[in-house]
Parts: structure tokens; C-alpha cells; sequence
């Protein structure tokens, strides 16, 4: 069965990006899959729920696409085992998706080469699946003893480890890196993430919706407004609400601000980590700035709880608005300042070029996405390839280089810190006149939404269900980017000498919250 012989189910009637829902059989689950690969789309997340109850489970997995004509949400049905058809061999970096699913929900793929457990760690209950209706209404029981991971060996003469985490010397998430190496030569690296797992997703089943977006946008916290505002949408969508034009532009106004807030930073710690410390020094001076000018327009530093339900939390004043102006226009000058010091530090430029390239082919194989997809000629962007309010009116410059490594993952940033000031100015420009919040009324049937925002990082999805005569959520899945991206990160690291990980690593910059919920 082809793509287009679907049965779909709209579920953005009042917004103009497209999302599209089906539910299908194992046989259409698996064409399908093969259709989007074979047509250059590619595999946005995959999760797994319990739509049934505590004495009657009703196991499915999901799948969301990424195509030409928009967003594509294909459900297949399970029977009490669980098993599904494996995705892994057209896209790879699934495997870390299914197995998360099968810790979650005890549903797992048939044939998988790989089952270690994911985020399960060996501490939870024996038998402990979180989501699953029966869970959701017992306790957890007794925690068990952690167990050991097994990690992929590398044999051969010379060959050693080197264990690196999950506990770090600087203050950031806990993530556990093995490296197998030869003198200071890297072989191969395998990550063991799933250290801060905090229940998020069985969370969203216990608050109410319309005050579940303060999750949402906890999910990750430098990503904020753009978890924040795919909840929101995926809700909206939901309850065909729309919500008024002003509070589409202050939305788009938010995230670009996010955007540059954290490409600002990043620009300073890769400075940081090639030994400029004069770069992390001014790029840390103007995101302090940037994020002071937030806290006055915003009431936060990061923007946290400003995209709510209907709209924004809150309309700035004119003086405020005239601020963020000011500094659009004043920060682009010390950043073209700032560029030409770096493309001319050849101290610098030795340590990006050629560090920690991934080739556009093994881009486009193994799934990379965002920034660091469009470094390695990977060339998708939502802003312009499903543009939705106001993005749809702004004609979004999308930055991209082929290069992959290092200095094209830093060559993108200040491109698109300068692409998003050029947007900001027209918003302000352009922001429309009046309300900045509508109602969202909860639906009294079962209903669905998405929402697919383009964060910092890149593409984020939020797919919830609503449970009509509960007016509850039964269930709400938040994706971020670094699912895709994590796995790519142990082959661009490959090749590389140990010293140069940290670099490699902050290029990318993924998150770790944000891909153990």
C-alpha cells in the first residue's frame, strides 16, 4: 500500500500545518516506513501507549513522519505480546525508541539485534513497566538493586577502555561514555544515557491539560518555548482552538530569542574548548545580556511558562519591545565582530576542521537532524519547509553547509544567530495588534493533537491524547531531537583523537533531559 492510499485523519483543520493520522495494519506499517525512506521523508520519533485499562490492556506503538506534505502519525494495534515489526533497518537510530518502548510498556520489536534495556537501569521494581494502565494505578513496589550494562567490547592488541561519566567534573546532565581506543585514537564509542529519567510521560497522565504546557516546558530547559509551544499546539489542535495573530508572533518571537540565546552560548564553549578563552569570555557577555533583556520583557530569563494555552502568558510593553529591537540591532555587530576573530584564529580553525565530521551520506543514513543535520547537507528546517504562523509570512533563510565537521557545525550557529535577528526584526516590525490569549475548551469526546515546532536543536514533537469523559491526558509523548542525534555523535567521534571529544560533543550540544523522559 502506498502513502497516499491511506486512510487519514486530519488534525490541524485550523492551523496550516499539516498533520495527518491513520491507523494501519503490521503489513501498512512497515510499506509505509519503507514509502517515507524511499521518497527522502525520515522517522520523526516512535513511542508506545496503553489505551486500555488496568484489567484490559490495549497496547500500540506509534510512529511519526516526516514528509513532503507534512506530518504523518500512523498507529498499529498490538496484541498481549507486544511485538511489532522492526524499524531499525531502515532507520537506524530507532533502536534506542524501541527500546525505550519496551522498558516503558513492556512492547518490543521482533527480531531486534539489540534488547539491553534502556532506561531501565536494573533499579526499577521487577516487572516494573511505568506505563502501562495497570501501573498507573498501583504502587511501584520495592527498587532493586542496579545492575551492570553490557557494553560492546573491542578486542585487539593495544586496544583499551576508558570510562568517562555518568558523573562529570563540570556542572551538566549525567551521561556515561565508553571509549575503546589505541593510544589517544578512538575506535569506538558507546554512550549509556537514561541517568536523569524523571517520569515525565506518566506525569502528564496525573495533570490536567490545560496546565500540563509547565511540563512540557521542563522537558528540556534550554528548549523551553519550543517544548512550551509543540504542547500547546498538539493541545490547541486538539480542541480546534486558534489563538489570536498576536500571540502567533510573540510565540515566533520567543523562539527565536531561545534560539540565539543558546547559539551565543555554544559559540563560547566550543571557543572555550579549542583553548580561546577570550571567545567564551565575549560570547558569555552577550548572552547574559540577551537573557537580562528576557527576564525585563518576559518576566524569565529563559522564557519559561510564557507560551501557555491559547497564546502567551503575557504581552511585553512598547518600551520593552523597543529594548529588544535595540539589542537585535546592537548584538549583530559584535557577533560579525566576533565571527571574523574566529575564521581567523588559525589556532582555532586547526581544531574545527576536519574534527568530528559526518559525511552527508552517513547524515542522511543514520537519521541526523537539526543544526547539525543542516551542517552535513541535510537540508530540513519546519520554518521553511512547513511553515506555520507567522513563519509562513517571513520567508525564512535556511543555513547549511556539507562540510559536517566542527567548524561547519560553528559556521551554522552564526548563521543562524544572524538569520534569526534579521526575523526578530520583522516581528517586531510586523506584530500585529490585539489579544494576546484565547480560550481552549477541553472537548467532551476522545481526541487527538500534534504539534512540531522547530526548536534550536531541531524538530519537536509533542502528540498527546485527550480522554473525553475524564477530560484528562491518557497519554502525551514530548520527542526531542537528540533522539536522532546521539547515536550519530559515537561515529563522528570515531577517528578522532580523546582530547578532541569535548569539542565534537559541544558542537552537537545535545540534551540529555530531553531524551530520557
Amino acid at each position: 500500500m502506498r502513502i497516499d492510499e491511506l486512510e487519514l485523519d486530519p488534525l490541524r483543520l485550523t492551523a496550516p500545518l499539516p498533520i495527518w493520522r491513520s491507523t494501519v495494519d503490521r503489513d501498512t506499517w512497515l510499506a509505509a516506513a519503507r514509502n517515507v525512506a524511499a521518497a527522502g521523508g525520515r522517522l520523526v520519533a516512535l513511542w508506545g501507549s496503553d489505551r486500555g485499562s488496568a484489567s484490559a490492556p490495549d497496547l500500540a506503538v506509534s510512529a511519526a513522519y516526516g514528509t513532503q506534505g507534512g506530518l504523518l502519525w500512523l498507529d498499529l494495534s498490538l496484541d498481549q505480546g507486544g511485538a511489532f515489526p522492526d524499524l531499525t533497518p531502515l532507520y537506524p537510530f530507532a533502536s534506542r525508541m524501541q527500546r525505550a518502548a519496551a522498558d516503558l510498556l513492556g512492547i518490543a520489536p521482533e527480531d531486534a539485534a539489540d534488547r539491553r534495556p534502556w532506561l531501565a537501569h536494573g533499579a526499577w521494581p521487577e516487572h516494573y513497566l511505568p506505563l502501562r494502565a495497570s501501573t498507573l494505578s498501583t504502587a511501584a513496589g520495592p527498587a532493586r538493586e542496579a545492575t551492570d550494562y553490557p557494553f560492546v567490547r573491542v578486542e585487539g592488541e593495544g586496544v583499551h577502555e576508558i570510562p568517562v561519566g555518568p558523573v562529570h567534573a563540570g556542572i551538566i546532565e549525567p551521561g556515561h561514555f565508553r571509549f575503546s581506543v589505541v593510544g589517544e585514537k578512538v575506535l569506538r564509542l558507546e554512550e549509556r544515557l537514561g541517568y536523569t529519567h524523571k517520569g515525565i510521560e506518566q506525569r502528564f497522565t496525573q495533570l490536567p491539560p490545560l496546565e500540563a504546557h509547565r511540563l512540557a516546558g521542563r522537558v528540556s530547559g534550554d528548549s523551553t518555548v519550543a517544548h512550551a509551544w509543540a504542547y500547546c499546539m498538539a493541545l490547541e489542535s486538539a480542541c480546534g482552538c486558534e489563538i489570536p495573530e498576536r500571540a502567533q508572533w510573540l510565540r515566533a518571537l520567543l523562539l527565536e530569542r531561545e534560539r540565539v540565546a543558546n547559539h551565543l552560548g555554544d559559540l563560547g564553549a566550543l571557543g572555550n574548548d579549542a583553548a580561546l578563552a577570550f571567545g567564551l569570555a565575549q560570547f558569555s557577555r552577550l548572552r547574559e545580556d540577551w537573557l537580562r533583556l528576557s527576564r525585563i520583557a518576559f518576566g524569565h530569563r529563559l522564557m519559561m511558562d510564557c507560551v501557555v494555552p491559547g497564546g502567551v502568558a503575557l504581552d511585553p510593553s512598547p518600551g520593552a519591545l523597543q529594548a529588544l529591537l535595540r539589542q537585535c540591532d546592537g548584538i549583530e555587530g559584535e557577533v560579525l565582530a566576533l565571527r571574523i576573530v574566529y575564521d581567523e584564529h588559525s589556532g582555532l580553525q586547526d581544531r574545527f576542521i576536519g574534527t568530528g565530521r559526518v559525511k552527508p551520506e552517513l547524515a542522511a543514513r543514520l537519521g541526523l537532524t537539526g543544526l547539525a543535520g543542516r551542517a552535513s547537507a541535510q537540508s530540513a528546517d519546519l520554518r521553511c519547509d512547513q511553515p506555520w504562523a507567522p513563519y509562513d509570512s517571513l520567508e525564512v533563510r535556511m543555513a547549511t553547509h556539507r562540510n559536517g565537521d566542527v567548524a561547519a557545525r560553528v559556521t551554522v550557529r552564526f548563521e543562524e544567530v544572524l538569520e534569526s535577528l534579521r526575523l526578530m526584526r520583522l516581528i517586531l516590525a510586523r506584530l500585529p495588534a490585539g489579544e494576546t490569549r484565547a480560550v481552549v475548551s477541553l472537548p467532551a469526546h476522545d481526541a487527538v493533537g500534534a504539534g512540531w515546532v522547530e526548536g534550536w536543536r531541531g524538530e519537536i514533537l509533542v502528540a498527546l491524547e485527550l480522554k473525553g469523559e475524564t477530560g484528562r491526558l491518557g497519554r502525551c509523548h514530548c520527542h526531542d531531537p537528540s533522539w536522532q542525534n546521539w547515536p550519530v555523535l559515537e561515529h563522528a567521534v570515531m577517528g578522532n583523537i580523546v582530547p578532541d571529544f569535548p569539542l565534537i560533543n559541544k558542537s552537537f550540544n545535545l540534551s540529555y533531559s530531553g531524551h530520557d523522559l
